[in-house]
């Protein structure tokens, strides 16, 4: 513990000089200079005992994916994830272990702290909670306020995205996703189709016509966009929820004999490696997957070391990568 001793002997003034400035005692005639000096020595002091005190030791992290090994190789937004945080957590010599919702309490009781990624219902919220342990969540946001939560900047995204079709001349937007694998049982909508639908009223373009809701997996995207050019309600240009999404239009359009992008613009979500080897190469979102997972564990270490019982949510920028899967109208 910091006395008023050893802030007096750094200060090099009296003890009793150090509490009458510590206590604010404005009939002290002292010079400002050493009241700040005080203040800052005690400060100084302060800090390097609690840094002193949190001896930097190695953490059991416990991890959560909703998402399946197949699962993810349908979206690799989750598969980039998880490898960023596994890769970070074996860098900082922490030790992982990887859970199940009916995890025994022994192995929960172990962990020093957890993070989860992927989709959430409120069930697995609420296990989730019961474990009472540190807790980060990427790309979900839990609603419980000790939470932490990792979170990619939607509105700004979408906002570039539609930006990008209006800059180009389209009108007729239409959206393709949105929608975990049993909505019924989600704990939130889609942020990029409300601020789809958002965007769009604003600026007197929304036609809910050329929507279509589905999971964010390439079958979908393939199975919709026929429905759409069956129901002959093809908009001009399409945003994907994400990139398996486009891909799944990219081969219905093939299979239609329709031409990206002459006959349809698409624009991808995620960026994922094989985007820039479509053909042609897909506009999409760059979300910094990687950054996300690492930041997470040093999110938790943080969290863990610092006794924090607040949570912090992390808004992470994007950034929309021009290629030639949209069209310009003249």
């Amino acid at each position: 513990m910091v006395t008023i001793k050893d802030i007096a002997d750094k200060a090099k003034v009296s003890p009793a000089t150090v509490s009458r400035v510590l206590n604010h005692d404005d009939s002290l005639n002292v010079k400002e200079t050493t009241r700040k000096r005080i203040f800052e020595i005690a400060e100084e002091l302060e800090y390097s005992r609690k840094i002193t005190k949190k001896v930097i030791k190695k953490l059991k992290i416990g991890t959560f994916y909703s998402y399946s090994p197949e699962e993810e190789l349908e979206d690799p937004y989750y598969l980039c994830i998880r490898l960023a945080i596994e890769k970070k957590i074996k860098q900082e010599g922490h030790k992982k272990s990887v859970l199940s919702l009916n995890a025994p309490q022994d192995t929960i009781n172990s962990l020093d702290g957890v993070i989860c990624t992927g989709t959430f219902t409120k069930d697995m919220l609420k296990t989730i909670e019961d474990w009472n342990k540190p807790t980060v969540f990427i790309d979900t946001y839990s609603g419980t306020p000790q939470s932490d939560t990792i979170t990619v900047d939607y509105k700004g995204a979408v906002q570039n995205i539609l930006d990008e079709f209006i800059k180009n001349g389209h009108s007729k937007i239409g959206f393709i996703g949105g929608a975990p694998e049993n909505p019924a049982e989600s704990n939130e909508e889609d942020s990029r189709y409300i601020e789809f639908c958002d965007y769009l009223k604003k600026k007197g373009l929304y036609n809910e016509n050329y929507i279509k809701i589905c999971p964010y997996k390439a079958k979908y995207g393939r199975l919709l966009f026929k429905e759409l050019y069956d129901e002959n309600n093809l908009p001009t240009a399409i945003f994907a929820s994400n990139d398996s999404v486009a891909t799944g239009i990219y081969r219905a359009a093939y299979e239609l004999g329709l031409d990206i992008p002459n006959d349809i613009s698409v624009i991808g979500f995620n960026d994922i490696p094989g985007a820039k080897y479509m053909i042609p190469p897909l506009t999409t979102v760059r979300v910094y997957m990687e950054f996300m997972g690492e930041h997470a564990v040093e999110v938790l270490e943080h969290k863990i070391k610092d006794g924090r019982t607040i949570g912090v949510k992390v808004l992470v920028p994007t950034k929309l990568y021009v290629r030639d899967s949209v069209r310009k109208i003249q």
